[in-house]
């Protein structure tokens, strides 16, 4: 890396440090109650949730059970709080197990205990029991299926909410009379609880015909079982009249906005204008690419908006409409189409990566271009719009040696996108 790139990469440290659990959970603690405490949670930063907690309550440990869902290979070390692993980001048996598990340990409270919700992205997948008369197979093809369609994350949770026999509201309703406390890591363009990992204790106001009209719109092909089911509302979610509703307390500890705020203030430490365009974009990755392309051509020629050397900073959730076999992610796209729309017309650095540390199917956060990264992809014999009609963005910046891999972050403040121009 380059110095440049050193400096964005710093930033991207600083979005992730910035909602890391220990830091952003304690605050938001609340006080023991009378009779249980029982802490359920699902997502990428569970562990790390999970061991923030036993860092800081202050109860008695006597009257304390609990059980997160995390993904493979990020388990971290807990004392009273069992971490059972799961598939992510398509659902797998242990998923299936994880959510009967959970139901069954909220099963039987009083109005004297307490449900401490530990939620974060990709809770989705990692906690997941498919509805009456739907099958593990069915759920995972349809997971599948939208996850390539291009469909956006508010799209894709409002069918999952709607496949469920735990999400949208029903593992909240499942610890009625207790009291139900939500603590939230948002990886969503605008931090909507109920899509944050399909919101199993918030209450959801969309409804099965709006999921049908997602499956429609984006030609997903369903059962005739499962059309009629949601065409009658016979998997609706939890709604505003449920007696749970008002024992519900949500809490967003830390979300995109405060991780972006973060790394610009890192770059501003280190003297450089930094442009916020905001955390919730959304789109085609390859067209948001374009877009910013044409943002950072018109500050490097007519210093509008910004005189360089300057970054533009972004943050949200792009999709990926899957053609090719490639290896994805969104965020490599990303990359490769902000490189082929760039060229070497004028000079810039960008990264960009998921701040969970896994961008598509790889291990990998995501990737870096520098000026250089053109012509060197060209002197070895690589075209970049092949790789991009085929999906296959990690594969290019294996390629040339420039992608990003940070391990498991135990967090998820969804998608870091940096450009200096010089």
């Amino acid at each position: 890396m380059n110095n440049t790139t050193r400096l964005l990469y710093d930033g991207l440290k600083a979005a992730i440090q910035a909602a890391q659990a220990e830091f952003c959970l304690p605050m938001y603690l609340p006080k023991p109650p009378s009779g249980r405490t029982v802490v359920i949670g699902m997502g990428k930063a569970g562990a790390a949730m999970a061991q923030a907690f036993e860092a800081h309550w202050t109860g008695s440990w006597d009257q304390v059970e609990g059980l997160v869902a995390v993904p493979y290979h990020s388990r971290l070390p807990t004392q009273h709080i069992q971490l059972i692993e799961c598939a992510h980001p398509v659902p797998d048996a242990a998923s299936a197990e994880a959510a009967r598990k959970m139901l069954d340990l909220v099963s039987h409270l009083t109005e004297h205990d307490l449900v401490i919700c530990l939620l974060s992205g990709g809770g989705s997948a990692l906690v997941s029991l498919a509805a009456k008369g739907l099958s593990l197979a069915e759920k995972q093809a349809i997971n599948t299926a939208l996850i390539r369609s291009g469909a956006s994350i508010h799209e894709i949770n409002r069918v999952r909410r709607h496949l469920s026999a735990i999400k949208g509201g029903r593992l909240a309703a499942a610890c009625a009379p207790a009291r139900v406390v939500n603590l939230l890591i948002s990886d969503v363009p605008g931090d909507d609880p109920t899509c944050i990992a399909s919101g199993p204790t918030v209450i959801d106001p969309s409804t099965c015909t709006e999921a049908l009209k997602v499956l429609d719109h984006y030609g997903i092909t369903v059962s005739s079982a499962i059309r009629s089911a949601l065409k009658h509302g016979e998997w609706e979610s939890v709604k505003a009249d449920h007696p749970i509703a008002k024992k519900i307390q949500t809490h967003l500890i830390a979300t995109p906005h405060h991780a972006l705020s973060a790394a610009r203030q890192r770059f501003s430490q280190a003297g450089i204008p930094t442009l916020y365009l905001g955390d919730t974009i959304e789109g085609e990755a390859k067209e948001v690419a374009k877009v910013m392309a044409g943002m950072a051509q018109s500050c490097s020629r007519h210093a509008q908006p910004y005189t360089p050397p300057c970054i533009l900073l972004s943050g949200g959730e792009t999709s990926v409409t899957v053609k090719g076999q490639g290896q994805g992610g969104r965020n490599a796209e990303f990359l490769l189409a902000l490189l082929i729309a760039v060229k070497d017309q004028f000079a810039i650095t960008a990264l960009a990566a998921d701040t969970d540390g896994t961008d598509g199917a790889l291990p990998l956060a995501g990737a870096f271009i520098t000026p250089d990264t053109w012509p060197k992809a060209l002197a070895l014999g690589l075209d970049p719009l092949d790789y991009l009609h085929r999906n296959d963005a990690h594969t290019f910046f294996q390629r040339i040696d420039q992608s990003i891999t940070t391990g498991p972050t135990h967090t998820n403040v969804n998608d870091f996108r940096a450009i200096f121009i010089e």
